[in-house]
Formats: structure tokens, C-alpha cells, sequence
């Protein structure tokens, strides 16, 4: 009974989201949707088979039809996941028929079509051969404005991932020491998230001045005695991401190290002070630089404050300059300023954080206030 009860539960919420999503499509002034993400297709039917090289698509009509064309290898996939107008093909047949048919029956001979941002292209320009005469659009925003609003239970996965990847972090500051190498503190943080029940996603280990390079790729490099050293890694729950920076010292910091990291410190909160439902995303991005601009160090802080974050690591909505969306309660991103010195060392702080009706909720355990030393 707890089974067929969480089933429905799920059927309903699925419901909700395709009917949230027809209406969407309507104020949009599209006809239909072409999902073709497991991101995008598993948020909105419970879907999750990528196709790789093979046609498929699920299709929802802004009358909140629903019809999925599909290899037939996924079809079962597909029906357990409450899909029922499933069209399906097996290898060696032509699939363009099928999304023929569908043009017909659903009379998007003519029609204004959105499309999955990571829809292939050369799926896209199979469908354009189809219905030569139809508009096919960019159907990402529509779907986005969807998604970056996270409902109690969304939020509730998020918490979890949050906080796996903070006592993975507790757990792995016992264990490093000076010797090892990037590599291995990076398996150490993907063992404790394991451990911890998630599904590690990535993870970047970087020691001294690799620390400058803000998306460094972990290596051999070993960790020596008064390296900074940053740890930006993440796991999933349930599909729901986690997202977590934080910077330690082996052994005693410089000054430089101990200013350039409370600068950074200041610059979080200043940024996750700003945030309330209603400011512009781009405001909270200026409320960090600021900090680190009046520092003087405006010119090491190279990338934008943070990303949206839920079933993809980065989603709507982006904290950085010429965004001026306002900010609504449930949206969840990253606040990450950083200073990164080439040659030198680098600091970046990351909360994850949702929008509330007054103000913000950390989904991560609050940073040190001062630059770890171990």
C-alpha cells in the first residue's frame, strides 16, 4: 500500500507539472514542447532513458497532451513511468514516420515549437525535414521557469545533498595530510560522500597554485606544508545536486592567505545578505563584488557569483551582471565569490542557498570565518 501511495503521489505531481507546463507553453505562444534531456524528460513525466544516438522524443501539446516516440528498448522504461501514448521503434526502422504522424495528429504542420536545449542538432534537423513550414524555437526558458521553483519535496532532496556533501567534508579534514596527492584527497572526498548515502558528481582538489585555476582538474600533484588548498565537489540525491566550496591551510597561512580569505569571507555574506524575493539576481552579484572590488582585488574575481542549481549542477537562476530577473521564493543557487592570484593560490566560499518569503535558507553548514589551518 506504501508503494501504490507513493506512485500516486508521484503520478500527481508529474500531472502538475505537465499541466503547470501546458500553460506555460500557451502564455509562451507555443503549440508543443520536444523533451529530450532525462533532465528534462524525468521532471516532467518521471522519465529518465537517454537516447544517446537514437530518435526519441516526449512530446507535450500546449493542451496537455502528452506522447513519447521511442526506441522500442525503452518502451517498458517508458510505461512504468506512466507515459501512455508511446509510439516505439526498434533498430533498423526509419523513426521519422512516427514523428510524421505526430505532426499530423497534432497539427504542427505549421506550428511554433520549442525545443529541449540539449536536444541533439541533428535530431533537431531531422525534425525540421519533417514539418519544413513549422517555427521551432528555443523551448529552454519555458521549461526553466518551471523548474527553478523547488517544491517542499525538491527542497527536501536538496537538504540532503547539502548535507552529505558538509559531513563528507568534516569527515575528510581528519584524513588529509600533507603528502598525498590531489587525486587521492579527491577519491577520499568521493568515499565519504558514498558513504554518507550520495552519489558523488565531481570534485576539484587544488593545492597551492592550482588553486588559481577555478575549474582545476584534480592531479597527481601532492599537498605540501603551507599550501592553500581548495575542495569544490558535489554528490546527488535522488537526482538533486549538491554544490560545496571551502579552502584550508596545511600547516600555518601566509597573511596574504588569511586576507585574500576573510575579503572572500566578507564578500559571501555580503552577497547572501542581499538576497530577498524581488531584488534582481544581478544585485546579488554586485553586493559580492563590491567587497572584493573595495579590497582592490576586483580583478582576480573572474567569474560571475553563482548558478542555479537542482537536478542539473548548473541551472537558472544565474547570479552575474546583466541578469536582472527578480529573485521568487524557491529558487535555489550557489553563492560563490572568489580571488584567485596566478602562480600564487586561490580562495572561492560556495554555500548553496534557497530564496524564502523574508530573505534565504543555507542549504549548507555555515563556512569558517577564518582560514582553516590544519
Amino acid at each position: 500500500m506504501a508503494l501504490l501511495h507513493t506512485l500516486d503521489m508521484a503520478e500527481l505531481a508529474y500531472g502538475s507539472r505537465v499541466a503547470s507546463l501546458a500553460s506555460a507553453l500557451k502564455e509562451a505562444g507555443l503549440d508543443a514542447l520536444f523533451g529530450w534531456s532525462p533532465v528534462t524528460m524525468g521532471y516532467l513525466h518521471g522519465f529518465k532513458e537517454g537516447a544517446h544516438e537514437r530518435f526519441l522524443t516526449l512530446a507535450i501539446h500546449a493542451d496537455g497532451r502528452v506522447r513519447l516516440i521511442c526506441p522500442a528498448l525503452s518502451e517498458s522504461q517508458a510505461r512504468r513511468a506512466g507515459i501512455e501514448d508511446i509510439h516505439s521503434w526498434r533498430d533498423g526502422e526509419d523513426p521519422l514516420p512516427l514523428f510524421e504522424r505526430l505532426g499530423d495528429d497534432w497539427n504542427l504542420r505549421s506550428g511554433i515549437l520549442g525545443v529541449d536545449d540539449e536536444l541533439p542538432a541533428q535530431m533537431l534537423l531531422k525534425m525540421q525535414g519533417v514539418l519544413p513550414a513549422a517555427l521551432f524555437k528555443a523551448g529552454g526558458p519555458v521549461v526553466s521557469s518551471l523548474m527553478q521553483i523547488k517544491d517542499e519535496q525538491e527542497l527536501a532532496q536538496l537538504r540532503k545533498a547539502g548535507k552529505i556533501a558538509d559531513d563528507a567534508y568534516d569527515a575528510a579534514l581528519a584524513r588529509i595530510k600533507p603528502g598525498m596527492t590531489e587525486m587521492q584527497v579527491d577519491g577520499l572526498l568521493r568515499e565519504e560522500m558514498r558513504a554518507q548515502g550520495g552519489k558523488p558528481t565531481f570534485c576539484i582538489v587544488a593545492a597551492g597554485a592550482a588553486g588559481a585555476e577555478p575549474h582545476h582538474v584534480s592531479d597527481h600533484t601532492p599537498l605540501k606544508q603551507g599550501d592553500v588548498v581548495l575542495l569544490d565537489f558535489g554528490c546527488e540525491v535522488e537526482g538533486y545536486q549538491s554544490d560545496i566550496t571551502r579552502v584550508l591551510c596545511l600547516g600555518a597561512a601566509s597573511a596574504d592567505a588569511m586576507q585574500a580569505y576573510d575579503v572572500v569571507f566578507r564578500a559571501h555574506y555580503a552577497g547572501r545578505k542581499a538576497i530577498q524575493p524581488g531584488v534582481t539576481a544581478e544585485s546579488i552579484d554586485a553586493a559580492a563584488r563590491k567587497v572584493i572590488e573595495d579590497a582592490g582585488f576586483g580583478e582576480f574575481f573572474v567569474h560571475r557569483t553563482g548558478h542555479g542549481l537542482g537536478l542539473r549542477g548548473h541551472e537558472d537562476p544565474y547570479i552575474v551582471a546583466g541578469n536582472d530577473e527578480e529573485l521568487k521564493a524557491g529558487q535555489v543557487f550557489s553563492v560563490e565569490p572568489g580571488i584567485y592570484f596566478p602562480g600564487s593560490f586561490g580562495v572561492r566560499i560556495e554555500n548553496i542557498v534557497t530564496v524564502t518569503g523574508d530573505g534565504h535558507e543555507s542549504l549548507n553548514r555555515e563556512p569558517s570565518p577564518t582560514l582553516l589551518e590544519l
